[in-house]
């Protein structure tokens, strides 16, 4: 419900409601009573309801006038009393059982739980916050010694029930069974009314998608799930300006969108309608000239977007981490990527337990170096022959040739590169089971990084690195290539690459290889998907469980499900 409407119901909600004069708000009342009565298969609000529906919660306030349904405003002279959850908890641990506190009073605040009565006269409120909860004393013969009339008590217990948001008043006891508890000395105030139950579990995943909101109140892990997340962010902020990294922010619109191979999204700016903005696919591209400018340690977190599918692993909105530091090899990097997921498991393995107990402890083990596996070599051992010249004007029949021999699904827009992944996934991946680091990829699939002759196999190599675990990738880092004229071949090769018509963000980028010509030293670039690296410490297979508003198609499915209200 808007906070329009709640701030217009509030007159009506009494014994005697009277004819609602304003026009503004009989035209919200009756959407709010159609909304009530709507009776769709689909809509949750028909599937959360069944046992106690809206509308009758809403009769439920209406006459129960007397009881502030939604409180104003919380006054600033109680600030001093009022306690989180942890600090009550922690502040009076100490009581004794049966012990309590008469001189000190103080204020919490919560969602209701669980409530319980004890006859006609006691009500017990499990109230929790994110912090964790506490039990809630209403005993009447307590609050009738602070003028609280018997009515008022029945009304109470009437209105209050899971879900709903209350504070409480009172003093600290330890009951004789050792729970501590805060006992009421004043009426428990409403201070936002749940209309809907909270069901104990919900099995649809259609409708916890829709609702975001209702499936951290019903499941606890889709909470624990976003705390991790938000310890992983810290954590890998932490890592990197623990070792003199400076965090920046780079921009989100550009003219060409750079630094991957994908299908950015393209706009419109209302002050230059004549420009097409792409929403940016990657950050690397403007960190780099943030160390041409002479920033030799440089890293960015934040959203990138490309438009293309949605499946468990992908989905066209993410978030990504990027560095980029002067000096770095190859070598660094494995080194600094095999020390940071050592620190982010043993970060979860000491205190999952308190802070996401829901969440299993990690099971990968990260301890010794992490296996490598050529590029190449690995595929020409999985296939029993070597492959062809992958520089050469042919390879790309050559390869699709091998493929026929092979029995092998070609994939859709068979250039050279998607062919060269697509073998990978078939020989290479499946052999990442622990901590893996690939090498050695072929020049083609990496036209950013620098680029060797290797010894072994007498290709064009790229000084990269690809970590995979369990059959799935989390980082890839390389040596930049920092030489403009060998920057703008790799870029006019991939443009080769693409068949006609193709619109797969690939092109010339003039700016930046401008920005080359100024001198950008040897630097090593990092970049990790954080919401995979969530996925891997959650214990998840799809990305949808950890965002907290899921993929596209959901946040889609969100606002329409609004519109229908």
């Amino acid at each position: 419900m808007s906070r329009n409407a709640c701030r217009f119901l509030r007159p009506y909600l009494s014994r005697n409601v009277k004819p609602i004069s304003n026009p503004d708000h009989a035209r919200i009342y009756c959407a709010i009573q159609r909304r009530f009565s709507h009776n769709v298969s689909e809509d949750i609000y028909s599937t959360l309801s069944s046992n106690h529906d809206a509308e009758k919660r809403l009769a439920e306030l209406k006459r129960a006038g007397d009881l502030n349904a939604y409180h104003p405003r919380l006054t600033d002279n109680s600030a001093a009393q009022r306690h989180s959850v942890a600090s009550f908890l922690a502040k009076y641990e100490g009581i004794e059982a049966g012990d309590k506190l008469l001189n000190e009073s103080l204020t919490a605040l919560g969602r209701i739980r669980s409530r319980r009565t004890a006859g006609n006269k006691l009500v017990f409120l499990d109230i929790e916050r994110q912090t964790g909860k506490f039990q809630g004393m209403c005993d009447f013969g307590v609050l009738a010694e602070h003028g609280v009339s018997l009515e008022d008590f029945k009304q109470f217990k009437k209105v209050v029930r899971k879900g709903d948001w209350f504070s409480i008043t009172g003093y600290p006891k330890r009951t004789s069974s050792g729970e501590l508890s805060l006992v009421a000395t004043e009426l428990p105030k409403s201070l936002a009314p749940s209309l809907h139950s909270i069901p104990e579990t919900i099995e649809d995943l259609e409708t916890l998608s829709r609702h975001p909101h209702v499936r951290q109140l019903v499941n606890r892990q889709s909470g624990d799930i976003l705390r991790l997340r938000s310890r992983i962010y810290q954590l890998l902020r932490t890592f990197l300006t623990d070792r003199d990294f400076m965090e920046v922010e780079t921009p989100m619109f550009d003219v060409g969108a750079g630094g991957a191979i994908a299908r950015p999204f393209e706009t419109v700016a209302t002050e230059m309608m004549d420009a097409t903005l792409r929403l940016r696919i990657a950050p690397e591209l403007s960190l780099k000239r943030l160390v041409i400018a002479g920033n030799e340690k440089v890293f960015e977190m934040g959203r990138v977007f490309r438009n293309e599918g949605v499946d468990t692993t992908h989905n066209p909105e993410f978030t990504i981490c990027e560095f980029y530091e002067v000096g770095a090899t190859l070598e660094d990097l494995i080194l600094r990527t095999e020390t940071l997921f050592r620190e982010i498991s043993s970060m979860i393995q000491g205190c999952h337990a308190t802070e996401f107990p829901s969440i299993p402890a990690p099971t990968v083990d990260f301890s010794n170096p992490f296996q490598r596996l050529a590029f190449i070599p690995t595929i020409e051992s999985a296939i029993g022959q070597p492959l062809p010249d992958l520089s050469a004007p042919d390879a790309t029949s050559t390869i699709l040739s091998l493929y026929e021999t092979l029995s092998l699904t070609v994939p859709t827009n068979p250039t050279l590169p998607r062919l060269l992944d697509d073998l990978a996934e078939h020989y290479i991946e499946p052999l990442c089971t622990t901590p893996t680091f690939i090498t050695h990829h072929p020049e083609a699939l990496s036209p950013l990084s620098k680029s060797f002759l290797d010894p072994i196999t007498n290709q064009r190599v790229a000084a990269r690195v690809e970590l995979f675990i369990k059959g799935r990738e989390y980082v890839n880092a390389y040596e930049e290539e920092n030489s403009p004229f060998e920057q703008r071949r790799k870029f006019e090769q991939q443009l080769g690459f693409q068949p006609a018509k193709a619109d797969a963000g690939v092109c010339v980028d003039e700016s930046y290889i401008e920005a080359l010509e100024w001198g950008m030293p040897p630097t090593g670039g990092w970049g990790c998907g954080v919401d995979r690296l969530v996925m891997l410490f959650g214990g998840k297979k799809r990305i949808a469980d950890v965002l907290p508003f899921g993929t596209l198609r959901n946040v889609v499915a969100i606002a329409r499900n609004g519109k229908d209200r």
